[in-house]
């Protein structure tokens, strides 16, 4: 199997090439049409910033959205409008940037999250919702099952990684492991199919028209943790996330169940 080609999404999608722009331009607008704080810095680094959106009344809690894009690529600019659903429904919304592999390891980017998710949960009070999506799949259900001695993990009402990445040991023959650098004690590490089965409700949420592989890794997480799991009908890796933008589709409503 070619791995590269494997986990290459953009090459398969019809217009693939065309949806960084789109989500850049919605985000823009929908950040200033919004109420919200931008740049709030959880860390030293630059990348180290979060954006969070307020609904217009008291929040019922907050949902923290984790981008992907294979631990190398985009910020929190591109996702903001992913958090019109939550919103509409009363629930605040971080969205975290992270530094990038090859400048850090795939462990570092999880430790950061770790600490963004803090400090969302301290500017937020009451349950704490997170989603994220392929490469930030993998980085939310590392939260679930790993300890960070943090009081935010009690307040974990549900988690939803969508089109995850839970086996990192295939990457470890794909041409971005030149960035990412992974070996073997980091793919048993940092691999959620290797972490204990965690007690906060988990849903895993892929695309019926997603790659093989993506399938594969839904299917892997959840019997790992014998947790619930979706796929979404018509739905591949990049249009899977616009759901979030949508008050009544069925991922913001698994979410905020």
């Amino acid at each position: 199997m070619d791995l590269d080609d494997a986990y290459a999404n953009a090459a398969h999608i019809p217009g693939g090439e065309a949806y960084p722009e789109k989500w850049a331009q919605a985000a823009a607008t929908f950040r200033a049409q919004t109420l919200c704080e931008l740049d709030l810095p959880y860390g030293e680094s630059p990348r180290q910033r979060l954006d969070l959106f307020h609904p217009p009344r008291l929040a019922k809690g907050i949902v923290v959205f984790v981008h992907g894009g294979y631990w190398l690529r985009f910020d929190k600019s591109f996702w903001s409008h992913l958090a019109a659903g939550p919103l509409a429904h009363g629930w605040a919304v971080a969205m975290p940037s992270y530094d990038l592999c090859r400048d850090v390891r795939i462990t570092d980017i999880g430790n950061q999250m770790a600490a963004a998710i803090a400090l969302a949960a301290d500017r937020v009070p009451g349950p704490l919702r997170l989603a994220g999506h392929s490469a930030g799949g993998q980085l939310v259900a590392r939260m679930t099952a790993r300890r960070f001695g943090a009081q935010w993990q009690e307040r974990l009402a549900k988690v939803v990684p969508i089109s995850p990445v839970a086996d990192l040991a295939p990457l470890m023959r794909a041409s971005m492991n030149a960035d990412l650098k992974l070996d073997d004690a980091e793919v048993q590490s940092e691999s959620p199919i290797h972490l204990p089965t965690p007690a906060v409700p988990v849903t895993v949420w892929v695309g019926s028209d997603e790659r093989p592989v993506f399938l594969e890794q839904a299917e892997a997480l959840a019997a790992a943790w014998h947790c619930d799991k979706v796929i979404a009908a018509g739905k591949h890796h990049f249009n899977i996330i616009e759901e979030l933008a949508d008050p009544d589709s069925a991922l913001t409503t698994t979410l905020l169940a």
